[in-house]
């Protein structure tokens, strides 16, 4: 695919040190340059941002299995949800996938074919995929193949969850939608409910089996997170083994303890838009107005992401730059992906447009490749 060769004038462009009215930014090999291309494409009326990258979205499951059943053509699948995620401004996403006890669509089974679609469509599609596998903890018999598995599959993000209803079991009570999740997984109900069980009688040994897991991980260069934090506690056992990501912390004292202790926190972009929590969990916007936020993720909603940051910026909790550096330089940082999240001279070429007055997403670009671009835009470049 070959890579644009030039300059971007008339737009207003956000630069690492602010917005420039009226300024331009030019593009050559993928990346931004210093030196201006002869040919120039007047961009007037639309606003240049860095690309977004989301650190965790889980969006594309309706493609891969838009039905039950419906999962034959999945290397499809993920090209059409790379349309979606490129439409909705994303230069680079991560795709969650559970490997889980849960079954359906988060079985370790159905997560080995996810990844292998991801592998085989990447040369096909133009944003960055990066795969991120989401494993619970409990699974204590999955422990000893997931490392190779993560190497086989490619995953460099591993986000460790549990989702077992612990005081529903400790009480001898059975789990709410409990049947109806054991028949997505194709087990009867009495097998699902003795294997949540079992998984909780073990539930002391897997402190133990995180510790080694953890080490084995980190010794791959594979970067680590936890979900779902909810006490301080939580967060310095999950430090003390190097998962230094907090994904979607539940309460304060959660978020509070992983800046204190340095690590990066993930908050849900659909929670800066609708206002607050579905779960009645902390409030984004109250955690981002204290400053305990490095990025901001689709979770489950691709558009959430541009839409969150310039709520953030139309509300003056942040401005545009400060805004934007949640879903863009913040996620980068946080990703080590060195190369990318600003328009700076020698970053990569990853940038959305904007419509100046409706913020609509007019074209996107990953490494100076175009991934999505309406009409109205495509009339400029054309002529």
């Amino acid at each position: 695919m070959a890579h644009l060769e030039l300059t971007l004038a008339g737009a207003d462009v956000l630069h690492p040190d602010g917005l420039e009215p009226s300024g331009q930014l030019s593009l050559g090999n993928g990346c931004v340059v210093k030196d201006l291309p002869d040919r120039r494409i007047d961009l007037s009326g639309f606003i240049v941002l860095p690309g977004i990258i989301d650190v965790h979205g889980d969006g594309f499951e309706r493609h891969l299995a838009p039905r039950r059943g419906a999962m034959k053509q999945m290397n499809e699948g993920v090209i059409a949800a790379e349309a979606e995620l490129a439409a909705n401004g994303m230069s680079t996403a991560v795709l969650a996938q559970f490997h889980s006890w849960e079954g359906g669509l988060r079985a370790p089974d159905y997560a080995a074919q996810v990844f292998q679609a991801i592998q085989s469509a990447q040369a096909q599609v133009v944003t960055d995929l990066v795969p991120q596998l989401r494993f619970e903890t409990h699974m204590l018999d999955d422990y000893a193949t997931l490392p190779d598995l993560i190497q086989h599959w490619g995953v460099s993000y591993v986000v460790m969850n549990d989702h077992l209803p612990h005081d529903r079991l400790a009480a001898g009570k059975k789990p709410p939608r409990m049947v109806g999740q054991a028949l997505k997984a194709k087990r009867n109900p009495e097998t699902h409910l003795a294997m949540m069980q079992e998984m909780h009688r073990r539930r002391d040994e897997v402190p133990a089996a995180l510790d080694a897991l953890c080490t084995t991980l980190a010794d791959l260069g594979v970067q680590m997170g936890s979900h779902d934090d909810t006490t301080a506690g939580q967060r310095a056992d999950w430090r003390a083994r190097g998962v230094r990501i907090s994904e979607f912390p539940e309460t304060l004292e959660a978020a509070e303890a992983a800046r204190a202790g340095g690590d990066h926190i993930i908050l849900g972009a659909p929670n800066v838009v609708r206002g607050g929590s579905h779960n009645g969990n902390v409030s984004a916007l109250e955690l981002i107005s204290m400053g305990l936020c490095d990025a901001l993720a689709s979770d489950y909603h691709y558009p959430s992401p541009r839409r969150a940051a310039l709520m953030l910026a139309r509300s003056g909790v942040l401005d545009l730059g400060g805004a934007w550096d949640l879903v863009s330089k913040g996620p980068a940082q946080l990703l080590g992906l060195n190369d990318r999240g600003t328009l700076a001279p020698g970053k990569r070429a990853d940038l959305v447009i904007l419509e100046k007055h409706s913020h609509r997403v007019a074209a996107t670009l990953s490494a100076g490749q175009i991934s999505y671009m309406n009409g109205a835009i495509a009339t400029r470049f054309l002529t």
